[in-house]
């Protein structure tokens, strides 16, 4: 059986109110799978998960107040040709379990949502219904996410959605997302619904070429 990767365990302790020292300091521990590489920083604390050695990540000056999602130190983790996601608000709740309150669904293989979560993602799964979908798989380090899209954003359907998505989920079993600060309409609706910001994250697929921060 394959270890899980090490990132998971501040995920899990995350989600119990159990955080790293914030102490400014920084953890660097192996990359992700699939070529993935990410920063994700906690109250002051980050973890960076790339193959990388440590001193060449601390060479890049990150510190745990939120120099790890700053543009320069980013770039210079992913090198001038990689690729960099979204510097997002990590979200966590607990599954309800029960019977599931939303239908799988098999022919929305092309919809844009669920594209993205099968480039990032494994073991990926869509239901919904009327109101929109929802994608449920393993992600970063192995984590249990989910993401929705509404069918007609505004109509009040948001709330229940997730709510019944969490019906997908095992009782108590964490579960994590992971939401644009600036989509305000969204991140309100994880809120109300029990979920909990407990950090940031930021994914990036690394070139092979390495920048030095602050250079041309």
């Amino acid at each position: 059986m394959t270890e899980p990767h090490p990132l998971l365990a501040y995920f899990t302790e995350a989600a119990d109110g159990r955080f790293p020292p914030s102490d400014g300091g920084v953890t660097v521990l192996p990359p992700l799978s699939g070529g993935l590489e990410c920063s994700v920083a906690f109250t002051g604390h980050a973890v960076v998960a790339t193959a990388l050695a440590a001193a060449e990540v601390h060479a890049g000056n990150p510190h745990g107040f939120g120099a790890s999602a700053e543009p320069a130190f980013l770039r210079y983790l992913a090198g001038p040709d990689g690729w960099i996601g979204l510097t997002d608000a990590m979200l966590t709740a607990r599954g309800t379990g029960g019977a599931p309150r939303l239908a799988e669904l098999k022919d929305e293989d092309a919809h844009p949502r669920v594209l993205y979560a099968r480039e990032l993602r494994t073991d990926v799964t869509v239901h919904g219904d009327g109101r929109g979908l929802v994608t449920l798989a393993h992600g970063l380090a192995g984590r249990r996410e989910l993401s929705i899209e509404l069918h007609a954003p505004g109509q009040g359907h948001g709330r229940g959605l997730l709510t019944d998505a969490l019906s997908l989920v095992p009782e108590g079993e964490p579960v994590f997302a992971a939401v644009s600060p600036g989509n305000a309409r969204s991140l309100r609706m994880f809120l109300a619904c029990g979920f909990t910001p407990i950090g940031s994250e930021v994914i990036l697929r690394p070139g092979r070429l390495r920048a030095v921060p602050g250079g041309g």
